[in-house]
């Protein structure tokens, strides 16, 4: 679709109220030219429009109902999750306190883009101020790079945990577990800040029309008015780097865990660990393919459809995956749960 050719009076009329048809998108229909040479007087942009799931509006009570059951359960894993370990002595060692960071920070990642994605789909008027797009962007790249970074962490601890577990305690202590976490967290914002600060600096001279359900920086870089050749070039050695950096640290931490466990004397042991193994992996996968489909590319794809599907995986599914993955099929946390519900029933 041409954004700069949207019709909305033609197209999709009911999904689209006459508020936001007509005073809300800029004039997308005039030649390119003239809405640069105009651009510092009229076609100044001070909010966006979110298109969202546009060629889907007869479904978008069904999408609503899917997205929000899906938004509260993970919510309520996270959160479960987190109060569990938090209020369970056993379950306050290195592993756990970077899972509870993992819940953290999930909340954190699917609430950046799911409740605006939920108010589109609920209400006609689908726009976005230009600061709330630019907050969102940066908040949403540096959770997903924190994550990147909490995800490597996680498997080096395992890694100690399962190939060196005699030097373990030794090196995981508290206080290298907090430097960690703080260090995947930082690292995740400090990723993402110099190309936010690049893109603050551009100028959107409409038209204001955002092919997408939230504020990502490929089909928002396309509504700029100078060229963005250098912050897309940018954006991908940044994106490269954050997560092959990462990727890398998690296949050669579990290259070295598989191998560990095949030296597992039985089959009940070994086939556990394989498993414990393989579901994280699993999760890994989806994240860093289809993160890697979206950002780690020189050139944005053509196809903006295959964008939002992509998207809906790794903002919606990956973030309910997630804990019931690594923590909810945890014996651990099993217990931790039942003997908190225990505690807190009536007597």
């Amino acid at each position: 679709m041409d954004l700069g050719l949207v019709s909305f009076e033609s197209t999709k009329r009911n999904c689209l109220s006459p508020q936001v048809g007509h005073a809300r998108v800029l004039r997308s229909d005039l030649p390119a030219e003239l809405a640069m040479s105009d651009s510092n007087e009229t076609f100044l942009v001070t909010e966006f429009v979110l298109l969202g799931f546009l060629e889907l509006c007869h479904l978008h009570g069904l999408l609503f109902g899917s997205f929000l059951t899906i938004y509260i359960v993970t919510i309520l894993e996270n959160l479960v999750i987190t109060v569990v370990i938090r209020a369970s002595h056993q379950l306050h060692t290195p592993m756990y306190f970077l899972l509870a960071n993992l819940s953290v920070l999930e909340t954190l990642y699917t609430s950046v883009t799911v409740p605006k994605l939920l108010a589109g789909l609920l209400v006609q008027a689908k726009t976005i101020s230009f600061s709330g797009c630019l907050t969102q962007l940066f908040l949403f790249l540096s959770l997903a790079s924190s994550e990147c970074f909490l995800l490597a962490t996680m498997a080096c601890d395992r890694y100690l945990a399962i190939c060196h577990p005699l030097c373990y305690w030794a090196i995981m202590d508290s206080r290298m577990c907090l430097h960690l976490a703080l260090s995947a967290w930082l690292g995740g914002f400090l990723a993402s800040f110099v190309c936010m600060a690049l893109i603050s600096r551009l100028s959107f001279c409409g038209p204001n029309v955002l092919n997408h359900f939230f504020c990502d920086i490929s089909p928002l870089l396309q509504l700029s008015c100078p060229d963005t050749t250098a912050i897309e070039i940018l954006d991908f050695v940044a994106a490269l780097a954050v997560l092959m950096t990462s990727l890398l640290v998690i296949m050669v931490s579990y290259a070295h865990i598989l191998a560990t466990v095949l030296r597992i004397p039985g089959g009940a042991g070994r086939w556990k660990a394989f498993s414990t193994c393989a579901s994280h992996l699993v999760v890994v996968a989806i994240f860093y393919t289809t993160t890697i489909f979206m950002y780690a590319r020189p050139h944005a794809a053509s196809s903006f459809e295959v964008n939002k599907l992509v998207s809906v995986i790794y903002t919606v599914v990956t973030p309910l995956l997630n804990p019931i993955i690594y923590c909810l099929r945890n014996r651990d946390i099993r217990e931790g749960l039942a003997k908190l519900l225990w505690t807190t029933g009536p007597s």
